[in-house]
C-alpha cells in the first residue's frame, strides 16, 4: 500500500543514487517505492578501474536495473557533465575544460557531449551553466560559467543547447536567477546576494530569459537568498521567484527542478518533510535528494508529506496537476538512450573540438 500511495507523487522526485556501480538495496527499495521521475548519476556510480568495454558493461547494467526497479515507460537519466572537475565519467568520455575555456567551441562541444551521454544512456544533462562570472572571489562557478557578461554567456550556452538536444540529450539551465557573484559555496552554506530585482534583471537573469525564449525545457534553482527580493525563502522555496519571476515575468512553461536539498545552503530548512510541500508551493516542481550529501530515504517521508496536504486540502490539486502535467510533458518527449559503444575515432574527434582537462574531477560540486 506505501508503495502505491507513495508512487502517485513520483513524477516530483529525483533521486541521486549512492555511490555505487551497482544498484545496492537500498536504492531499489527506494526506487520502486517512489517511482521517481528520474536520478542522477555521480562519480562513484561508474568503474573507474576497468577499460571502457569492461566498465560500458557494468554501467549497462546498472541501467537496466535502474529501470526495472523504478519500473517507468519513461524516465530521466541526469547527470551533471560540464566540463573542468564537473565530470562524472570514465576515460575515454572526452574530458572537455571548464565551459569559459571552450565558449567559443559551444556548439562543437555540445555535439560531442551529447553523442557521448546519449551512449551512456544518458538522456538529462545538469548544463549549460547560465551563471556570468562576475566575482573574482566565486568559490564554486568561476570558469564554470561560460563568460563574464551576459552576451557571451547566451552567445555560447544556446549554441551549446541546441547542439546537444540533438543529440537526444536534455539541457538544464542553472543556476537561476543566478549564481555567478556569490562569495559562498552553496554545498557548505547558504549564499546571500544583494542584488535587487532591477540589477538581477540587468544582468543576472537575461541569460535565462534567452534560454527560455529559445524553447529551455528545464531550469535548476539555485540554493541562494536574496533578501531585497524575497526575505523570507531562498529560491527553490520563494513564490516570489519560483512563480513570479521565473514563470510569470520569464514565461517559463517548463520543468523546475531544486539544487540538492542536503546541500549545506538547506541546512535547517527541509527538516520538516512538510517543506516539500512549501517547494511544490513556490512553484518548483521536482526535488532533488542525493545520497552524497543526505539520506534519500527521507524522500519517502517528503512524497507522504506532499500527498498528505493534498488529501486535507492544504495543497492545491490544481497546483500539483499543472506541476505533475509540466514533468509528464517532459518526459513524454524525452529520448530513452540506450548503452552502446562508441568506436575511438570519435573520441579522437572530440578530444580536437576544443580545450582538455587532465586534472583530477569530482563526486560532487
Amino acid at each position: 500500500m506505501l508503495r502505491e500511495k507513495i508512487a502517485s507523487a513520483g513524477d516530483h522526485f529525483l533521486i541521486g543514487l549512492r555511490p555505487s556501480p551497482v544498484l545496492d538495496d537500498h536504492d531499489r527499495a527506494l526506487l520502486g517505492d517512489l517511482r521517481p521521475a528520474g536520478v542522477i548519476l555521480f562519480k562513484s556510480n561508474f568503474r573507474h578501474d576497468l577499460p571502457y568495454e569492461a566498465w560500458l558493461e557494468s554501467h549497462a547494467r546498472l541501467i537496466a536495473d535502474i529501470r526495472a526497479a523504478t519500473g517507468r515507460a519513461r524516465m530521466f537519466i541526469a547527470i551533471d557533465h560540464e566540463g573542468g572537475r564537473v565530470c562524472r565519467t570514465p576515460l575515454p568520455i572526452t574530458r572537455f575544460a571548464y565551459a569559459a575555456r571552450w565558449a567559443g567551441q559551444a556548439a562543437e562541444v555540445g555535439r560531442a557531449m551529447g553523442r557521448e551521454l546519449a551512449s551512456l544512456g544518458i538522456n538529462l544533462n545538469f548544463a549549460p551553466v547560465l551563471d556570468i562570472h562576475t566575482n573574482p572571489k566565486n568559490p564554486v562557478i568561476g570558469e564554470r560559467a561560460l563568460g563574464q557578461t551576459a552576451d557571451s554567456v547566451i552567445a555560447a550556452a544556446l549554441p551549446f543547447t541546441e547542439a546537444m538536444q540533438g543529440e537526444k540529450v536534455i539541457a538544464c539551465g542553472k543556476h537561476f536567477p543566478g549564481h555567478g557573484d556569490t562569495s559562498i559555496d552553496s554545498h557548505l552554506g547558504l549564499p546571500k546576494q544583494t542584488l535587487g530585482l532591477e540589477a538581477l534583471r540587468a544582468r543576472e537573469l537575461k541569460p535565462f530569459a534567452a534560454a527560455i525564449d529559445s524553447g529551455l525545457s528545464m531550469i535548476l534553482l539555485a540554493h541562494m537568498l536574496y533578501p531585497g527580493v524575497d526575505p523570507d525563502a531562498p529560491v527553490a522555496l520563494s513564490r516570489r521567484f519560483a512563480t513570479g519571476i521565473l514563470r510569470e515575468e520569464l514565461g517559463f512553461a517548463g520543468v523546475a527542478v531544486s539544487d540538492d536539498i542536503g546541500m549545506g545552503a538547506m541546512k535547517g530548512l527541509f527538516d520538516s518533510p512538510d517543506s516539500a510541500v512549501r517547494l511544490i508551493e513556490s512553484g518548483c516542481d521536482m526535488v532533488m535528494v542525493c545520497a552524497h550529501l543526505t539520506n534519500t530515504g527521507r524522500a519517502r517521508g517528503f512524497a507522504k508529506a506532499i500527498l498528505a496536504a493534498l488529501g486535507d486540502g492544504r495543497l492545491d490539486p490544481g497546483l500539483l496537476a499543472l506541476s505533475r502535467a509540466r514533468v509528464e510533458s517532459l518526459l513524454a518527449r524525452a529520448p530513452t538512450n540506450e548503452v552502446k559503444l562508441l568506436p575511438q575515432d570519435v573520441f579522437g574527434a572530440h578530444a580536437g573540438a576544443a580545450a582538455l582537462y587532465d586534472a583530477a574531477t569530482v563526486e560532487v560540486v
